[in-house]
């Protein structure tokens, strides 16, 4: 009789571990997807006139627009590829920007960076890793010639 309680406990006990780990799971997911979010800010204008300051800034930062309409509210592009710190790597920026009205006649501008490194770009092409950038200097001066764009549009 005692194996089959023993059995019995054991089963219960792996059973009970089981919720943590997928409560650890979760909670683990979570913060990597909010790591992964970029910043985002409001501003007192259409979603139009945001991409607009949107696409301006991007140029300005040196950034090329890869993809992106006004009519989706969004917007991805890269900055020019650079070397990077080991030989024979390669560097690169990406951004991507999402806009949504905000409900109060204004528009809500979601920006992430991400960081795309090739280590061996001649021996091995195509296999790079992203990383989000959590904390650059970019988001401000994204944030910054947005404003600006939006303060002195071209006419």
């Amino acid at each position: 009789m005692k194996p089959v309680v023993m059995i019995v406990a054991c089963w219960l006990l792996a059973v009970a571990g089981c919720g943590t780990v997928v409560d650890a799971t979760n909670n683990v997911r979570e913060r990597l997807a909010a790591r992964e979010e970029g910043r985002s800010k409001s501003y007192a204008t259409g979603v139009r006139a945001g991409y607009e300051a949107v696409r301006v800034a991007a140029g300005q930062m040196g950034y090329r627009v890869v993809r992106g309409r006004a009519a989706q509210g969004e917007l991805q592009a890269v900055s020019s590829v650079a070397s990077g710190e080991a030989n024979r790597s390669s560097r690169q920026v990406s951004m991507y920007v999402r806009l949504s009205e905000n409900g109060q006649g204004g528009a809500d501008v979601r920006v992430r960076f991400t960081e795309i490194l090739e280590i061996d770009s001649a021996n091995r092409p195509g296999q790079a890793t992203e990383t989000p950038l959590r904390d650059t200097p970019q988001y401000e001066v994204f944030f910054r010639a947005m404003q600006q764009a939006l303060d002195h549009p071209k006419s």
